[in-house]
């Protein structure tokens, strides 16, 4: 196996192909090894197949060139797992309406895996979830199977960290954790990784490697929910918040730099934490900074919604009949995706206290509300928002041109300070000192 990969003579299955999976096996493509592209979605394979990405880090050309070699095999048919030498699963691990973790996802791709994979193989797992899963959840069934640790059998857990839309850090450049079950699988996973990955960070264990990931997302959840119960402070104390953080991060050590914000979104800081807080409940451990920051994180698109109704309320309207627009709906910057994005959060609570909601988002079009209903954007026409009563900056896209919003838009909420001091006249800010001296001015 060692030499298989040192020689990119091995073939490597990765098992869901959305924003982790298929960059992934874009990677291997382009390093020189031989890989298939498996996904259940019959639908989601055969538009791959056609040359048409999904995924916004990888273009239709970039897709196109991988298939165009040879190397990269798509299919929906759990059976070609049998050809792979190792096996890389990247599906998805959400929470169940009780807020535990769901892993039916990881459970259908080890059945797939026990069914059909060679007599030795490796297999890694990516998705983020609680410690302990790889050694349950994997090699498990594995052994059960009949497979031998360490002589027919390698596993390890090396978490995903993909950031979509960053042009910076993608997934050759971003350094890569490796946690084996074992010290052949440990070695085994960084000679691999180390074939495609620039920088790999091997670690003692998979429940390290499991364990590392929901520190970083947790870190970052408690950080945000942090900062912005800092903002809702500063508002009552009439501080500005973002001139607050700035003279902070002017300190060079000690204090790291965080915003305020909408709301949470995404599959990772939204539910990441959850796993790891249902993991210390079952050690008889309460975590309160983790679920303390869970609450305050899912406030704020209603918190957002009450800014709303406030500024409009200056205005002598109310939010019931208003026509609002809300600007950008994905969950971050220059992204199409909409998992978890505050921005559908603000989109339900405006319409059920009854106003007449749209949103403006060429990067993510369409969305399915709450009722299953599929809403469009409208066309970016700045001029157009002027027929609104307020304008949400939610998700200030590069795409969009702040200055022709702020002069078109009547009245402005601006959740991110994405228009900074400018239009302080007819603008509500998020944590800004003058937000409640707006005033009625280009208000119809």
């Amino acid at each position: 196996m060692k030499t298989k990969f040192l020689n990119k003579e091995a073939k490597i299955a990765v098992i869901g192909l959305g924003y982790v999976g298929l960059p992934l096996a874009v990677a291997f493509v382009q390093k020189g090894f031989q890989t298939i592209g498996y996904d259940t979605s019959i639908t989601k394979v055969q538009s791959l197949a056609a040359g048409v990405s999904d995924i916004a880090d990888i273009s239709n050309q970039t897709l196109q060139s991988c298939l165009e070699t040879d190397a990269f095999e798509l299919s929906a048919s759990p059976e070609i797992l049998h050809e792979a030498d190792a096996i890389i699963i990247c599906v998805p691990t959400p929470l169940t309406e009780s807020m535990e973790p769901d892993m039916s996802f990881i459970k259908h791709a080890v059945r797939d895996i026990v069914t059909y994979a060679k007599e030795e193989v490796f297999v890694s797992l990516e998705s983020t979830t609680y410690p302990g899963t790889t050694r349950e959840l994997i090699c498990a069934p594995m052994l059960e199977k009949g497979y031998i640790l360490g002589q027919n059998f390698f596993a390890c857990y090396s978490p995903e960290r993909v950031d979509p839309g960053n042009k910076k850090f993608h997934t050759l450049n971003t350094p890569k954790v490796v946690g084996g079950v074992d010290k052949m699988s440990k070695e085994l996973g960084e000679i691999l990784y180390g074939q495609v990955i620039d920088t790999v960070v091997p670690v003692n264990s998979a429940e390290v490697a499991e364990m590392s990931k929901l520190l970083e997302n947790t870190f970052r959840s408690i950080n945000i929910a942090f900062i912005n119960e800092m903002a809702l402070l500063a508002e009552k104390m009439e501080i500005d918040i973002w001139e607050t953080i700035e003279a902070a991060s002017s300190k060079p050590f000690g204090f790291m730099k965080f915003t305020p914000g909408p709301g949470i979104g995404g599959h990772c800081i939204p539910l990441d934490p959850m796993y790891l807080s249902w993991k210390a409940k079952s050690k008889n451990f309460y975590s309160r900074f983790i679920e303390l920051a869970h609450e305050t994180n899912h406030l704020m698109p209603e918190k957002m919604v009450d800014h709303a109704a406030e500024a409009l309320n200056l205005h002598q309207k109310s939010i019931n009949g208003s026509k609002i627009l809300l600007v950008g709906m994905a969950y971050k910057e220059n992204s199409n995706d909409l998992r978890e994005s505050p921005g559908l959060h603000i989109y339900e609570q405006l319409g059920a206290r009854g106003a007449d909601v749209s949103f403006c988002d060429p990067e993510a079009p369409t969305f399915r509300d709450a009722a299953g209903t599929m809403q469009n954007s409208i066309p970016v026409d700045y001029k157009a928002f002027a027929n609104y009563d307020l304008v949400v900056i939610v998700t200030p896209h590069k795409v969009f041109d702040l200055e022709q919003i702020g002069t078109e838009s009547p009245l402005i909420l601006d959740t991110k300070n994405a228009l900074k001091d400018t239009f302080q006249e007819k603008k509500w800010a998020y944590g800004k000192v003058h937000m409640k001296q707006a005033t009625a001015k280009g208000v119809n």
